[in-house]
């Protein structure tokens, strides 16, 4: 009995060892996922073969995966453009001006060439001089010099009523203006140009053109979008500029002019450029409060660096009304320079005495197109032998 009670203890036993042994041992590898191949060994870890199995099967009968999308290739940056040099550019384009002039100095040519030039025929170079816009103190100065060369010469032969024609127009124009448009670095810091004028002359236009003839002679130029009051003129700055290559310093439409224009000087002295030119919001002459806000965007960017030339934009074919607008500008602004747009087209030559006369300043730059290089620096004697080229 005790033997037999004995006996079964033993049998328990040895059931519970070998059961716990049963239970702790570690399981062998590749029973369940495949244990990673010892460090170094060189060993490389292969799937299971149940998986090994399904791949196999499956790619026996799925279509083969298109390999992924290609992400789409970034926009090219817009090619760099070459400008030509602002040297020779008024020769260049001296036909399109011959042919825009032509009514005017063949007109006066053709009096002047006349058999008899009595009271009647001197009223009418007069009145052709005025329709022209030249101005009437100007118009009567001319007539009076011609009509005492006709008394000094008294023959009259083409070359002569040639040569004192275009004598009389050099000395309204005034040859010996200075119409450089001061765009060179000075003291470390950049030359600043301010392009004023109303919406509708050309001027954001005139800005980036300007920019193109800068870079055509070799000069840096950054460019100030602060006409912040039409975001088209912003873009319309920034396609300029990428085109030869000028950054554009802008900002939200609705932001503070004042402060675009500083930004851009600030921007052209840090970089070392050789010219800044800021294009401003196009003013209504007539309203007060936006003609002392352009008076503002100058005294800020003084305190960065001098403001060299304030160039107003005029449309050339406006004739009177260009100049009323001339006059507030140039009071408001101390305008330097004066560029004339649209010459090309319907313009009267005369308004280029006039303007002169009345601000005092003179004619720098003319534009005598729609093309990106259509705007050239003046020249006087290019412009009176273009009126008087023969048709």
């Amino acid at each position: 009995m005790d033997y037999t009670i004995f006996a079964v203890a033993v049998f328990v036993v040895a059931l519970l060892v070998f059961g716990g042994v049963v239970l702790i041992r570690p399981r062998r590898p590749g029973a369940g996922r495949q244990a990673p191949p010892a460090e170094g060994s060189g060993a490389t870890a292969t799937a299971p073969a149940a998986e090994e199995e399904g791949e196999r099967s499956g790619a026996a009968g799925a279509e083969p995966q298109a390999p992924p999308a290609e992400a789409p290739a970034p926009p090219a940056a817009p090619e760099i453009e070459t400008p030509p040099p602002s040297a020779g550019r008024l020769v260049r384009l001296r036909a399109r001006l011959a042919r825009s002039q032509s009514a005017l100095g063949q007109g006066l040519l053709n009096i002047l060439a006349s058999d008899t030039l009595d009271d009647d025929a001197w009223e009418e170079i007069e009145d052709t001089l005025i329709t022209a816009d030249v101005g009437v103190t100007s118009a009567s100065q001319i007539v009076e010099g011609l009509r005492t060369k006709v008394k000094v010469l008294g023959t009259r032969s083409p070359d002569e009523v040639r040569a004192m024609l275009r004598e009389e127009l050099l000395a309204q124009i005034g040859p010996d203006m200075d119409r450089t448009v001061h765009t060179g670095p000075h003291q470390g810091r950049p030359g600043v140009v301010m392009v004023v004028g109303v919406n509708g002359t050309g001027k954001t236009t005139t800005t980036g053109k300007l920019a193109r003839v800068l870079v055509g002679d070799g000069k840096s130029v950054v460019l100030g979008a602060a006409d912040t009051f039409r975001a088209a003129a912003a873009d319309q700055l920034e396609t300029w500029g990428s085109r030869v290559g000028a950054p554009v310093v802008r900002k939200d439409e609705g932001a503070d002019p004042a402060s675009v224009a500083f930004d851009a000087v600030s921007r052209g002295v840090d970089e070392g450029a050789d010219s800044v030119i800021v294009d401003t919001a196009g003013r209504l002459h007539t309203k007060t409060g936006l003609m002392d806000e352009l008076g503002k965007v100058k005294r800020v960017v003084e305190k960065k660096s001098q403001v060299d030339d304030v160039l107003l934009v005029l449309d050339a074919t406006t004739g009177q009304n260009g100049l009323r607008q001339a006059r507030v500008f140039a009071e408001a602004v101390a305008v330097s320079g004066i560029v004339l747009t649209k010459l090309d087209g319907t313009a009267k030559g005369g308004i280029i005495i006039q303007v002169q006369r009345e601000l005092g300043v003179p004619v720098k730059l003319v534009g005598l197109g729609e093309g990106p290089d259509d705007l050239a620096p003046f020249d006087p004697e290019e412009f009176v032998d273009a009126l008087l080229e023969e048709a």
